[in-house]
């Protein structure tokens, strides 16, 4: 009888703005691996509670919402939903409403707790060779002992060009003024700013999304290798 084969886990860790998760899918999909975005489960809870007409301010609260959070995503990089329930959220956990509010949920440790089982679990049950987690505390907490560790980041006024890029008039400066305070609410949960011992900083701010990409995959080729088999397309 063969061995279970365990896929090999790429952490990937970075605060808003960074591209963690665009930077992360592409990686994924050339890499043939699969792609967890775990903030979305955040996102996803934010929107139920939200929903659910439950107060994001009251931590209880919150933790009795995880009771009926019956939360669904998919791996595939080249296209997944996020579903709560029989509502496919994918678009909806995306407003500005919830992103408003997701630290509120975030910061709370029996959330915390109950999502990194969550994470783990799909991490272990992967069918593909390799799985490109990426989020806030991937490399310090959800999965430590990961083969493959890396901090991608830039500066703020990066972060908060690129983001505001993808908007216009007045959205354009909430986008930058919503990650700012995003990073200063979510610094009280975790670290996202300094690489912890054994993890590689990517620093995305002279690099565009080819070069990151790039820097990415040669993390992961210096570390593993045998892993290492791009599958570009064209």
């Amino acid at each position: 009888m063969s061995s279970p084969v365990i896929p090999l886990v790429v952490a990937v860790d970075g605060p808003a703005g960074s591209g963690k998760s665009s930077v992360s899918k592409e990686v994924a999909r050339r890499l043939g691996f699969g792609f967890l975005d775990t903030g979305a489960a955040y996102r996803a809870l934010a929107w139920h509670a939200t929903t659910s007409g439950v107060d994001t301010e009251d931590a209880d609260a919150v933790v009795r919402c995880l009771g009926s959070f019956d939360y669904r995503i998919g791996t595939d990089p080249d296209g997944y939903a996020v579903h709560v329930g029989d509502a496919d959220v994918t678009t909806a956990i995306r407003d500005p409403a919830i992103s408003a509010v997701v630290s509120r949920v975030a910061r709370v440790p029996e959330v915390r707790a109950h999502l990194i089982e969550l994470f783990r679990s799909t991490m272990a049950t992967e069918r593909r060779p390799g799985i490109v987690v990426e989020g806030r505390d991937i490399t310090t907490v959800v999965s430590p002992d990961a083969p493959v560790r890396i901090l991608l980041t830039a500066t703020e006024d990066v972060r908060i060009a690129r983001r505001s890029a993808e908007l216009v008039g007045d959205s354009a400066q909430a986008a930058g003024e919503q990650l700012h305070r995003r990073d200063q609410a979510d610094s009280k949960v975790v670290d996202f700013m300094t690489a912890a011992e054994g993890v590689t900083t990517v620093d995305s701010t002279e690099l565009d999304f080819e070069q990151t990409v790039d820097a990415v995959i040669g993390v992961i080729r210096a570390v593993q290798p045998e892993a290492v088999r791009e599958r570009r397309e064209g």
